[in-house]
């Protein structure tokens, strides 16, 4: 049986990658800081899913999702390297430090802690797919988060120079760039916008398609590059995003 482990995985676009993946055949290892709502995810696909709380910026932490995924499944066959905070919505003047650290570490030092730590093990199988999950703001720049925007292009960066790294050991590496999308992170933005006298409904207003995406819809993608993209797909930069980085 073919393994998926999953950061992030309790979350809108997380979870619903987890559920396409487990219908696909895969034992499912849902990672989150929030161990109560990964066993959710794991209890409504049932069994072989499997939970495991871990905080992704953590070297120690990382260590222990993948052995837990060795020590449950033998294997990582998909690796969705998932997780990420939004942090502040400030200007560069106003924006807080220890916030913008822990951005970098959330989003940029837990992506790379997990491809350091995976990656060995897919090299032992001769083979693996890994998705690390940017954004659209990792394509173009976004005022008002510059945290999240440096490290959204990072990881982008980090991906593409990695992929390169492994492509002779048969290890996929993509990268995923979601638009807007109705999940925890977007409403919490939306309502920092509110709060501060703005209007969220201008974030629809830059969207070609009208709307913003929905998680199913970026999952779709998701699963697709972990399961069944072609073995040439390496180094991608996979926009989901109704058009709004297209020039």
């Amino acid at each position: 049986m073919r393994t998926a482990v999953i950061t992030g995985g309790a979350g809108g676009i997380g979870a619903a990658t987890a559920e396409r993946l487990a219908a696909k055949g895969f034992a499912v290892l849902i990672v989150d800081r929030d161990l109560a709502a990964a066993e959710a995810v794991a209890q409504r696909l049932g069994h072989p899913a499997s939970a495991c709380a871990a905080d992704v910026s953590s070297e120690d932490d990382v260590k222990g999702y993948v052995a837990t995924a060795i020590e449950r499944y033998g294997r990582i066959d998909a690796f969705f390297n998932n997780a990420g905070i939004e942090g502040a919505i400030a200007s560069v003047e106003d924006y807080p430090t220890d916030t913008f650290d822990q951005v970098l570490a959330v989003n940029l030092r837990g992506a790379f802690l997990g491809l350091k730590h995976v990656v060995p093990v897919m090299r032992t199988q001769g083979e693996g797919a890994i998705l690390n999950t940017a954004s659209q703001a990792g394509v173009r720049g976004v005022p008002g988060l510059s945290a999240y925007v440096a490290s959204k292009h990072a990881v982008v960066g980090l991906s593409q120079g990695i992929a390169l790294e492994v492509a002779a050991a048969g290890i996929r590496v993509n990268c995923l760039c979601p638009g807007p999308t109705n999940t925890r992170m977007m409403d919490d933005i939306s309502d920092a916008v509110r709060a501060a006298g703005g209007d969220p409904a201008s974030f629809v207003d830059r969207m070609p398609v009208g709307r913003f995406g929905e998680p199913g819809e970026i999952a779709d993608v998701a699963a697709w590059a972990l399961s069944e993209a072609p073995a040439f797909m390496t180094g991608a930069v996979l926009t989901v995003d109704g058009a709004m980085t297209t020039p």
